[in-house]
């Protein structure tokens, strides 16, 4: 009963048991102070690894930009704008968290870390903040938008956004009571030491893992656009640079990366075992773009190596690559069915090659066949018996396999040479003076060699008057004393023509004669 009078007994009963609950409380309230000790002491760890986490990470990428400052500078700068602000809030809050347990005998003890004066005398006046509270407030403000002002230019980073203005949010609270409170004194008015001390390096725990999670974002962008199937193109590999038809396609379609910004620290190639210089080759998108004559017909080959700085180690790509130079065709091949003709007592100049084949690894005999370059030959047929001469030809393709063809030529002897006066033949009207003048010449009609023929004599015939002998190729005087004679319009011969031709290793054949037809 209320109004009834308790015992001395009673009383001290109540009294003990009052007594036996602010005891209990105590005790309840020590284990929680060590409670957030400890948890404090796990987030302190925790930010040790993230900090070593995040610095590998930062010293990496450093190294990335050194290697390759196109594809990776401008990532390392937005790197460095978060790091600057990370270690610019995590060094204001460690200087703050080591002003906090400057107040205690020993920082480990934290059951004794019950009052909250620190904070409060440091963070408010009554209802208002302390310029202390001011700058708390302004520190977080100046991580948390300068974070998201460093991420906005890219919406891949939206969520990363969202995350650090809600954990870094300094809106008011509303409590449990339904109260509205401003930020600061919903979280660090009259709270325990250890419990506010625990709350700042859960920040700074906060802190670094947005550090991990741009970071890591950055880099997974990259390494994800990089391996985007829209940044590669297909290449084709084939074991040789020609085929011919019959043979079996061997090649190969390979993924290729295009990326600007992969580019080989250093280019140590040699063509034909010649060094590149710097000017006959470039680096495009990537690609390491040559740019040389093709050279002489043949085969070539494009050895050496791309030296690229991978982690500070020089890594190398081997090149070993050939390509064949074929002789531009100039001219149509064509040709007249049994019209394959060489003559007797010349050089028979020939064209001899085989398509898609250099003209170094084309050969071809025959006898009294010769090669003057390339693919110009000569075929000397005076000593060949019979009246066809065979020309085997054989080429090796790029790839090792051996081919041959041939062709049969009938051998022919030299056509029969005309005679000519004045360079005419056959009958021929002149004056008689014309004539006592004119050059006694002889020529091949129709023949597509040009052999010129030197005439060193022949015989010469006025009618009514003995034959003359002549030596060279115009009249003498006793030739031009039977020509007096002669009457108008009579037929003088010239005959038994000697003629020779410069290279001509056999005998001709008898030259024509020719008629001249007296005009006066």
């Amino acid at each position: 009963m209320a109004g009834a009078k308790l015992s001395a007994r009673q009383k001290m009963i109540n009294l003990m048991y009052l007594i036996f609950i602010a005891m209990l409380a105590l005790n309840i309230s020590k284990e929680v102070l060590s409670a957030f000790g400890l948890m404090n002491e796990r987030l302190t760890e925790s930010n040790t690894t993230a900090t070593e986490r995040n610095t590998a990470f930062m010293d990496g990428l450093t190294a990335k930009a050194e290697e390759q400052p196109a594809k990776y500078k401008p990532l390392k700068d937005k790197a460095n704008q978060i790091s600057s602000l990370a270690d610019g809030f995590n060094s204001y809050l460690e200087d703050l968290k080591t002003q906090m347990t400057a107040t205690v005998d020993n920082p480990s003890d934290y059951e004794i870390m019950d009052r909250a004066d620190f904070l409060d005398e440091q963070f408010f006046t009554g209802e208002k903040l302390k310029s202390g509270g001011q700058l708390f407030l302004d520190e977080i403000a100046k991580f948390r938008d300068g974070v998201v002002s460093v991420l906005s230019d890219n919406p891949k980073y939206k969520d990363i956004s969202n995350d650090v203005k809600k954990k870094f949010s300094t809106e008011p609270v509303t409590n449990r009571d339904g109260n509205v409170l401003p930020w600061l004194d919903y979280h660090y008015k009259e709270f325990p030491l250890v419990a506010s001390l625990t709350k700042m390096t859960q920040l700074q725990s906060d802190i670094k893992t947005t550090q991990s999670e741009v970071l890591g974002a950055m880099l997974q962008g990259k390494l994800t656009g990089e391996v985007s199937m829209t940044n590669y193109t297909t290449l084709l590999e084939t074991s040789k640079s020609a085929y011919f038809n019959g043979e079996r396609f061997d090649g190969q379609i390979v993924l290729g990366r295009k990326d600007d910004t992969t580019k080989p620290n250093r280019v140590e190639l040699t063509l034909d075992g010649r060094k590149l210089a710097e000017s006959e080759y470039s680096i495009e998108q990537g690609k390491v773009k040559l740019n040389f004559g093709t050279g002489n017909p043949g085969e070539h080959k494009i050895e050496g190596k791309l030296i690229f700085l991978e982690d500070g180690v020089e890594q190398e790509v081997i090149v070993e690559q050939s390509f064949a130079t074929v002789p531009k065709p100039n001219s149509a091949t064509i040709s007249a069915d049994k019209m394959n003709v060489v003559y007797r007592g010349v050089k028979n100049p020939m064209t001899i090659s085989f398509a898609g084949i250099s003209d170094n690894n084309v050969r071809a005999n025959a006898s009294g066949l010769t090669r003057i370059k390339g693919s110009k030959y000569v075929i000397d047929v005076t000593k060949v018996k019979g009246r066809e001469v065979t020309i085997n030809v054989n080429g090796t393709l790029p790839g090792g396999e051996r081919v041959n063809d041939g062709a049969k030529f009938r051998i022919k002897d030299l056509p029969r040479p005309t005679g000519t006066i004045r360079g005419e033949n056959g009958l021929v009207k002149m004056q008689r003076n014309s004539l006592e003048i004119s050059t006694v010449g002889a020529k091949f009609e129709d023949f597509d060699f040009e052999l010129p023929l030197r005439v060193s004599g022949f015989k010469f015939k006025v009618p009514g008057q003995p034959t003359i002998n002549v030596s060279g190729g115009k009249l003498n005087s006793r030739a031009k004393a039977a020509l007096r004679k002669a009457k108008r319009g009579s037929a003088v011969q010239i005959f038994n023509i000697e003629a020779k031709a410069k290279g001509v290793s056999i005998i001709l054949k008898k030259v024509s004669p020719v008629f001249i037809e007296l005009t006066n």
